[in-house]
């Protein structure tokens, strides 16, 4: 799952060096931290945050499969 994020927001970023995902670790739960270069943000959330929209749903499906509910932070 962490390898999923990294690699969508390694393709929309300018400098993929800086893309880091953090992930904490719950009962059900798991939270995935994502942290890009300030100036790739706008990138990665997108027009109206569709883009960030679209990472949300693709998690929340994989962790469905898995029995644990995903949730995505994007960090500056």
């Amino acid at each position: 799952m962490k390898e999923l994020i990294e690699q969508i927001a390694k393709a929309l970023v300018d400098s993929p060096s800086d893309v880091v995902v953090g992930e904490v670790q719950g009962e059900k739960t798991v939270v995935f931290e994502l942290r890009v270069a300030r100036e790739d943000l706008g990138k990665v959330i997108g027009k109206q945050g569709k883009t960030a929209r679209a990472m949300r749903t693709i998690l929340s499906a994989a962790g469905t499969k898995l029995g644990k509910r995903c949730v995505l932070e994007i960090l500056e």
